[in-house]
């Protein structure tokens, strides 16, 4: 497995709606991979492919709970509902935060490594990475989408409290 360089706004990729997933290989697994060690290192909850330059509707989501590792491969939210505010950041744009609105609920088609489809119901926490990284794969940047930003020391006061 390899680390690789996260691609930093304002990189153009980043705002590119990325192209499907067609080879279900172990290239992709490899690529899973990598990216799986890459978003460890990175301390972060996901990471899309456009993140490390890739233009592929590939993305994955950990955020150490039961459902651990998810692999999302051209994935689709199919519903979204309820309203939760909270503050998030981002791999691509280091030492950024903001609040942002999003559904609580998600419920997403997708395929895994191999091709096969699933669906996958997230709420919460989860649902939020989830969405964050969906928006990543078609182009859409979380700072679009932020109410007010949150300086460093401010989110460790929010995170106390």
């Amino acid at each position: 497995m390899a680390q690789l360089p996260i691609v930093k706004y304002p990189d153009p990729i980043l705002e590119k709606k990325c192209g499907p997933v067609t080879q279900f290989d172990k290239k992709l697994k490899k690529l899973v991979n990598n990216m799986y060690e890459t978003m460890v290192e990175a301390d972060g909850v996901g990471l899309a492919a456009p993140q490390i330059g890739k233009d592929l509707q590939l993305a994955i989501v950990d955020i150490e709970d039961e459902h651990g590792l998810i692999v999302l491969v051209n994935p689709v939210i199919e519903e979204a509902k309820g309203s939760e505010t909270d503050v998030e950041g981002c791999l691509s744009f280091p030492g950024i935060y903001g609040h942002v609105t999003r559904p609580s609920y998600v419920k997403v088609k997708a395929q895994d490594v191999k091709g096969r489809f699933f669906t996958l119901q997230a709420k919460g926490y989860l649902a939020r990475a989830i969405q964050h990284e969906i928006d990543h794969l078609n182009g859409v940047l979380f700072t679009s989408k932020v109410e007010k930003y949150v300086n460093e020391e401010e989110l460790e006061t929010e995170e106390l409290s």
